[in-house]
């Protein structure tokens, strides 16, 4: 189905000669439909963890490009790519998730073991999260009351 997504999306952009738009969404259907056709088939969690790495390299690259209009372009990319992921949980939302195994995180040894079972309630209610933003609120709850 995502494969399905970008293929419309790319020829949209083409006939409305979104030059960039077209370019990173094949780039994006180029790795996930390699990834297919080694594996055989590709589920859409499969997908979205290609399109994040894709946005993770973007980001680490905006940090190491010299000119602002190559930053400029890299952000586009990723707000290319960003949409067309699955939203996922803010922080207040990761909170209110958590709150079953409040005290567990609070009595974990340290901030990754906290971080650990967080992850672990989140994966288990297939929540959609950004790992640093679960760190934070973990942080957050073990400082508090």
């Amino acid at each position: 189905m995502l494969i399905g997504q970008m293929k419309e999306r790319m020829r949209a952009a083409l006939k409305a000669r979104r030059t960039l738009e077209k370019e990173i969404l094949g780039v994006a259907l180029g790795e996930l439909e390699t990834v297919e056709a080694r594996k055989g088939s590709l589920s859409d969690e499969e997908g979205f963890a290609i399109i994040r790495k894709l946005v993770k390299s973007n980001r680490e690259t905006i940090d190491a490009s010299p000119t602002p209009e190559q930053k400029k372009t890299l952000e586009e990319e990723i707000a290319i790519l960003e949409e067309l992921l699955p939203k996922s949980l803010g922080a207040a939302d990761i909170e209110a998730a958590l709150a079953g195994v409040k005290d567990a995180i609070r009595g974990a040894g340290n901030d990754g073991q906290a971080t650990g079972i967080a992850m672990k309630a989140l994966k288990a209610t297939s929540a959609v999260v950004d790992g640093k933003l679960v760190g934070e609120v973990v942080r957050k709850l073990r400082t508090t009351g």
